[in-house]
């Protein structure tokens, strides 16, 4: 399952209603930390489908929502559950520091 594109204006029915928790990659294209995760996180959400939803969300395009939740530095991954913020990883890393991080929080 790709990546899900997430907006400021679809975040609220994306992310916070969604049915399953939900992983948002706080991204832009001059990012180069950025552009390191996003195959892995490509690979999380192939993997990973039944257990979380990952979503990018560019914060060029986007940023009301990195605001509204204090985003400073990218990558910037955010965990919601049940619409609630439920962990935050900042920076790039590896995919098994991603996986396990997912799998405490979910």
């Amino acid at each position: 399952m790709p990546t899900k594109k997430v907006t400021d204006e679809s975040f609220e029915t994306e992310v916070i209603k969604a049915s399953k928790p939900t992983l948002v990659d706080f991204w832009a294209e001059w990012c180069g930390p950025c552009k390191q995760i996003g195959p892995i996180l490509e690979e999380i959400s192939d993997e990973m489908s039944n257990e979380v939803v990952v979503a990018k969300h560019n914060i060029d395009e986007n940023p009301n929502q990195p605001t509204k939740y204090g985003v400073r530095g990218i990558p910037t991954m955010l965990l919601f559950k049940d619409g609630e913020l439920k962990a935050t990883k900042v920076g790039a890393t590896t995919k098994s520091n991603i996986v396990s991080w997912i799998k405490e929080n979910i």
